[in-house]
């Protein structure tokens, strides 16, 4: 585009017209604009040097955008940055010398000079080279440094959506976990009590509405958590009667705090399948949530023997070290252990947000 872009002609205008300010600063500090004489050469040939430095800028600019310099390797990004310098530093020199001529616009040591065009060209072109040079130098870190920044954005883009495919991959995995629990806990109570069994549905229906309703986001509430968890353990109570006894020590201040979905449902589900479905005489369930220090901590208790293996705990546990991983980084922990004889503390520490 001739015209390039309106943010391109500012940093011109504003380029050309500060050295146009500071030269005529300069011009008036060391007295040579007392005449008009001097003004008009003085301003002449000024403007005759800048209105060519804007014209053959704005050319190389273009020769760089056709030859498709910044997309080549350094090396010869530096040889044709150079080399396009000089050539256009001699052209401007070539224009600038014919425009004072024909103006009368030489000084005394060009008039001199004005025998061996070649010499005064010469002398011309150091000074546009100068110049030229540091456009051109001010042109490329410009446009290496949005490169660079477009490259680092671009790649904070793909790190996001390699995150949230990483985090929607194991949604898409919990929730068929989830459901297959959940329904082999109805399934043991359809011939045993159908009553309850269409209770359990009912329970089960509940907890899949308000799973669909936290999916597509990275967190909710811990409230909107406790809910699902609520939900999930009445229709475990169902199955299990007597033997599973569910104790709560909520926070009331952590109820607003973000925590990733079904999450802490998750780790009540791996208390239930892994601790208490195995207790003859089943065992607590217990749902701590407070903060320490800086530290939300969610901690699910339950009566039960740790393997000593994450992995042998099943899908739950892993899926939760990876979410907290892929949320929080070294932010957040997790941690699984025996607390004493007969009781596995689960404990996610997640930062504090602050409202």
């Amino acid at each position: 585009m001739w015209f390039g872009t309106a943010r391109y002609w500012l940093f011109q205008l504003i380029g050309w017209g500060g050295f146009t300010l500071i030269n005529i600063f300069f011009a008036y500090s060391f007295d040579q604009l007392n005449t008009k004489k001097q003004v008009i050469e003085v301003l002449g040939r000024l403007g005759i040097f800048v209105a060519l430095g804007l014209v053959l800028t704005h050319l190389m600019r273009l020769v760089i955008i056709n030859i498709n310099l910044l997309q080549k390797k350094l090396e010869k990004q530096i040889g044709i940055f150079i080399l396009i310098t000089f050539l256009f530093s001699i052209v401007g020199a070539f224009y600038y010398t014919q425009v004072l001529q024909k103006y009368n616009l030489l000084n005394k040591r060009e008039l001199e000079f004005l025998s061996n065009k070649v010499l005064l060209i010469a002398s011309g072109a150091f000074y546009f080279f100068v110049y030229f040079f540091i456009w051109n130098l001010l042109y490329f870190i410009y446009h290496y440094v949005t490169k660079s920044r477009k490259q680092q954005l671009d790649t904070l883009r793909l790190e996001s959506l390699v995150k949230e495919l990483e985090l929607k991959t194991i949604k898409a995995h919990i929730n068929p976990h989830f459901i297959f629990n959940s329904l082999n806990s109805i399934r043991a109570l359809v011939d045993e009590n159908p009553q309850r069994a269409r209770r359990a549905v009912t329970e089960l229906s509940n907890i899949l509405r308000s799973s669909m309703q936290v999916e597509k986001s990275e967190t909710v509430t811990l409230e909107k958590e406790l809910s699902i968890v609520k939900d999930y353990l009445a229709l475990e109570n169902m199955r299990f009667e007597d033997r599973l006894r569910i104790e709560y020590d909520i926070d009331e201040d952590t109820l607003h705090q973000p925590v990733p979905p079904m999450m802490l449902q998750t780790l009540v589900e791996n208390a239930i399948k892994h601790g208490i479905s195995r207790q003859i005489n089943g065992g607590v369930v217990k749902v701590i949530s407070d903060f320490k220090g800086d530290c939300h901590e969610l901690i699910v208790q339950n009566t039960g023997q740790l393997n000593g293996n994450l992995n042998a705990e099943g899908f739950g546990l892993s899926s939760t070290v990876n979410r907290l991983n892929l949320l929080y980084g070294d932010k957040a922990t997790f941690d699984i252990k025996q607390i004493n004889g007969s009781l596995v503390e689960a404990k996610v520490c997640l930062p504090v947000s602050v409202h």
